[in-house]
């Protein structure tokens, strides 16, 4: 494969480098965050939650619950990712003793992303729509965080709600002169 043939979503570095090359190369410029999305009811948001730990070069994505998802809107993202599998957010603590747990969830007493004080080693746990996420989930949050928003809706989905809550993790421990996309 050569960049002029390669229609894969990547950026023009990666053009011609295979899926293992390209992994290794993120994983040399990873923030350490790890994602966890509660998959029990409905896998709507899972592939764009992937596509945003990639955007924003996470540590790791855990798929709780149900293995399976939809690949599609993830556009090919997860094979740059390291997806790991577990029953519940207990599994992804128990293997990263040390890092905060922060559930969003519109819930009383949530703290305001925008002035949430960021631990470099997070543990960002997201839910189901219409669910939010379990109870387990948020017995064991070190911190519940909540985004705010100013029209009628209930809550944003999974996908975009975490799309802001690993951006605002990058503003504070972001190098953006490094950024390959630059």
């Amino acid at each position: 494969m050569n960049a002029a043939t390669d229609n894969r979503n990547v950026i023009d570095y990666y053009k011609y480098w295979n899926e293992d090359a390209i992994k290794a190369s993120l994983d040399k410029v990873r923030f350490n965050f790890i994602v966890a999305i509660e998959n029990f009811d409905k896998d709507f948001n899972i592939s764009t939650t992937i596509r945003n730990c990639n955007a924003f070069t996470g540590k790791e994505v855990w798929i709780l619950g149900r293995r399976r998802w939809d690949r599609r809107g993830a556009v090919g993202t997860h094979h740059y990712e390291h997806l790991r599998f577990g029953e519940s957010i207990e599994d992804v603590i128990d293997e990263h003793p040390g890092y905060r747990v922060v559930v969003f969830e519109n819930y009383d007493n949530a703290q305001d992303i925008r002035e949430y004080d960021w631990n470099e080693k997070t543990i960002m746990v997201f839910g189901q729509e219409s669910i939010g996420v379990t109870e387990k989930a948020l017995s064991l949050a070190d911190d519940v965080v909540y985004i705010p928003q100013f029209g009628s809706t209930r809550s944003l989905n999974v996908g975009v709600a975490s799309g802001i809550a690993m951006y605002s993790y990058v503003e504070k421990f972001g190098n953006y002169e490094s950024s390959l996309s630059s």
